[in-house]
């Protein structure tokens, strides 16, 4: 069969991911692979889609080959998924799959996102392969390609493929938004970043009524206002110092205006499943400070014209920036049901998440997340300097193999555990061991608790 690969790396034939898919051309001479360097070759393609498009409509098979960018794809391959779609490529009915490598830093929504947009387009689609960037390199990840690729031949011939779980994008029902007047000076400062254009008409209604309920001062940075030059080129030239290749000066917006707000709100129409190609390029040049979490405890909130409710794998991605990034969410407000009450319920938590330095401990988005990195981060500290040494100042290396009291305490549990005649003495010791530190705090807090209340009474008694 003719098999279109889609590299969407912008590394071109230095992509790690390509290596998976010529490995597996080595071993299966009786296939035809043609390499499409979608990322690499991106600002050709938008002036001239003709080969491209004659490509995509010759293959019997699209193999998107990419690594994952900041929970997505590049946002080079994006902007070729969105030109795919805008030039009506006659791809209905064939087969797609894709294959990427990452240290599995939400892969998922990244593989949700191009299975989404290939079935929009009426492809048949097969689950694809998600690789460690070193697994090609071991037997075992080998063997894991190969299987993959015999799996995939399998279920074609068997006329397979994934059911369709995201309806195709219907048109919107917006519900009205009302824009009340402002109350002029209020202090402080949120930040709020949209790739609001002219015919956005009802995302500036949205924007317009956050801005005047929130008893703080806004400024509104429009990305579409501001030209950056290209997408993340994956070249850790900012891994040493945190300076971009890029001389467009986005690396200063970035730091100098949006960084130094008190808050972020991000306001932006749905398009293809996501936050848009634009935003895509604005989250992947974020990449200039490496895997830091430089915004950490500024309150973050979301304004969202569109079908959010159809969107799972959007919202996923919507919590989970977040929790990565040691924020707290104030709220996701969309224009579905009440954009009124959405909006002003996000600025009343966003107001007082700031005047009260409001934060929650992090779930799985954020505590797994954030575990990946530091490893990762760990393994690489010669090269990704200025990553590591912001980790060891915030003390993110937190590793439980360090902490061996706690490790020999469990030991000795284990082994009287392990002991029939202790462990039936121990009866429910064990549980109140467990909790006994947890008492502690208890006791603590009532003690607190009856000296504020006779100070109170002290001062109420006070003679005036």
């Amino acid at each position: 069969m003719n098999i279109l690969v889609i590299n969407g790396s912008p590394k071109g034939k230095y992509s790690c991911t390509l290596q998976t898919v010529l490995y597996l051309q080595i071993l299966h001479p009786e296939h035809t692979f043609e390499v499409l360097d979608a990322g690499a070759k991106i600002k050709l393609f938008e002036r001239d889609f003709s080969e491209p498009k004659a490509a995509l409509e010759k293959a019997d098979l699209l193999l998107f080959s990419y690594p994952v960018y900041t929970f997505v794809v590049p946002s080079q391959l994006h902007r070729f998924v969105e030109l795919m779609k805008e030039h009506q490529a006659a791809v209905a009915g064939k087969y797609a799959t894709q294959i990427t490598t990452s240290k599995h830093f939400y892969d998922v929504t990244a593989h949700r996102f191009i299975k989404d947009n290939c079935q929009d387009m009426g492809l048949k689609f097969i689950d694809g392969f998600s690789a460690d960037m070193d697994d090609l390199t071991t037997v075992k990840g080998q063997k894991e390609a190969r299987d993959f690729f015999d799996y995939l031949v399998w279920q074609m011939g068997q006329g397979l493929s994934e059911p369709v779980l995201t309806p195709p994008p219907a048109p919107a029902k917006h519900m009205p938004v009302t824009v009340p007047e402002s109350a002029g000076e209020k202090g402080g400062n949120v930040i709020i970043v949209t790739d609001c254009g002219p015919e956005d008409v009802q995302l500036q209604a949205m924007i317009d009524r956050f801005r005047a309920v929130l008893p703080l001062d806004t400024t509104v940075v429009n990305i579409l206002d501001f030209p950056i030059k290209g997408g993340c080129l994956g070249c850790f030239n900012c891994a040493v110092d945190g300076k971009c290749v890029y001389n467009d000066g986005f690396t200063d917006l970035l730091r100098d205006k949006i960084q130094k707000g008190q808050a972020i709100v991000t306001a932006f129409t749905i398009r293809d499943h996501s936050k848009g190609y634009r935003f895509k390029l604005y989250d992947d040049r974020q990449f200039c400070n490496g895997h830091r979490t430089v915004t950490m405890g500024m309150p973050m909130g979301y304004l969202v014209c569109g079908d959010l409710s159809r969107e799972e794998n959007l919202r996923m991605i919507l919590e989970a920036e977040p929790q990565v990034g040691g924020n707290y969410l104030a709220g996701v407000a969309c224009d579905e049901t009440d954009p009124d009450g959405e909006i002003d319920a996000m600025a009343a938590k966003l107001a007082y998440a700031v005047e009260h330095g409001y934060q929650k401990p992090a779930n799985f988005y954020g505590v797994g997340g954030m575990k990946i990195f530091r490893d990762l981060i760990w393994l690489m500290q010669g090269m990704m300097k200025a990553d590591h040494k912001f980790y060891k100042a915030h003390g993110q290396y937190d590793f439980p193999q360090k902490n061996r009291g706690r490790m020999l305490a469990m030991y000795l549990v284990g082994g009287m555990l392990a002991n029939p005649k202790l462990k039936a003495k121990m009866g429910n010791r064990m549980n109140e061991g467990m909790i006994a530190p947890y008492k502690k705090v208890l006791d603590g807090a009532r003690k607190a608790k009856k000296k504020r209340t006779f100070n109170l009474k002290v001062e109420f008694r006070r003679p005036k």
